[in-house]
């Protein structure tokens, strides 16, 4: 199995298309899913791309990480394994209450 990478600060007009052709110039994409918001249907800027070898994520990421792309410099790394709901923070926002 490949790894997974974290793309972030994507344009807004960008397609997962978009991110397929910039991806498999260095090796297999197996996947590519833009993050959408679910009210607006418009993307949230960051999407999160399979390569099928570690070698294959490895050289995206060296070529990829900061490079002007649709306007904007990429983020490129390995993305952080995803925490189970219940084992969140809760996402407050610093927002407290003194109600009972």
């Amino acid at each position: 199995m490949g790894k997974k990478l974290y793309v972030g600060n994507l344009s807004f007009t960008v397609g997962e298309q978009d991110l397929n052709s910039m991806f498999s110039v260095h090796g297999n994409v197996e996947s590519a899913k833009l993050v959408i918001d679910r009210e607006s249907g418009r993307s949230k800027g960051f999407a999160f791309i399979e390569m099928s070898t570690d070698s294959e994520a490895a050289t995206a990421i060296e070529k990829l990480h900061g490079t002007e792309q649709f306007g904007r410099n990429l983020t490129v790394s390995e993305a952080k394994p995803m925490v189970p709901r219940e084992n969140r923070d809760g996402g407050s926002r610093g927002f407290r209450s003194n109600r009972y």
